[in-house]
């Protein structure tokens, strides 16, 4: 289902953000010039036999132990490529939206992005995002609200290891 059709069939306001595919959320917040706390990164996961759909910032990673108490399940692991394509078939690789229950799936979104007043999300392929309220999202897609998810620490770039001398 295209998202856009989803969002304008629920009369939820958001905003198309066309950029250049990136190959994860990071880069995407890059691209589009937004803080990687205000863009979300989705994931697929297997918690026992279900799948479930983790949405959590850019700037953060999931901690699967957390997620598995807040799930109630001693197995967790993310989900394989062959898994996340069989599902979301309709959407290119790395560009998964998050709306679980469009595909049948129960969402849980970390409380790190559930306080943001907007969002960016990636909407069925890789070169177009979309901004909506959190609000909005909460209000049509009605996530578990978790804390599963801890920030990770940029990475410093490298200097130069010959200076020079002044």
């Amino acid at each position: 289902m295209s998202i856009r059709d989803f969002l304008q069939g629920r009369h939820v306001r958001f905003e198309t953000l066309l950029h250049r595919p990136a190959p994860s959320a990071t880069k995407r917040a890059q691209n589009i010039h937004v803080s990687g706390r205000c863009v979300a990164k989705v994931v697929l996961v297997r918690a026992a036999e279900e799948n479930v759909l983790a949405v959590l910032p850019a700037t953060h990673r999931i901690e699967l132990n957390q997620l598995a108490q807040v799930l109630g399940v001693k197995e967790i692991r993310i989900a394989t490529e062959g898994e996340v394509e069989q599902i979301f078939s309709d959407c290119e690789r790395g560009a998964i939206p998050p709306f679980g229950h469009l595909y049948g799936l129960k969402t849980v979104v970390d409380v790190s992005l559930a306080g943001s007043c907007e969002f960016v999300f990636v909407a069925n392929t890789r070169h177009v995002g979309m901004r909506i309220r959190y609000r909005d999202y909460e209000a049509i897609e009605s996530p578990v609200r978790a804390r599963f998810a801890t920030t990770v620490a940029p990475r410093r770039r490298r200097r130069d290891s010959h200076r020079r001398a002044g």
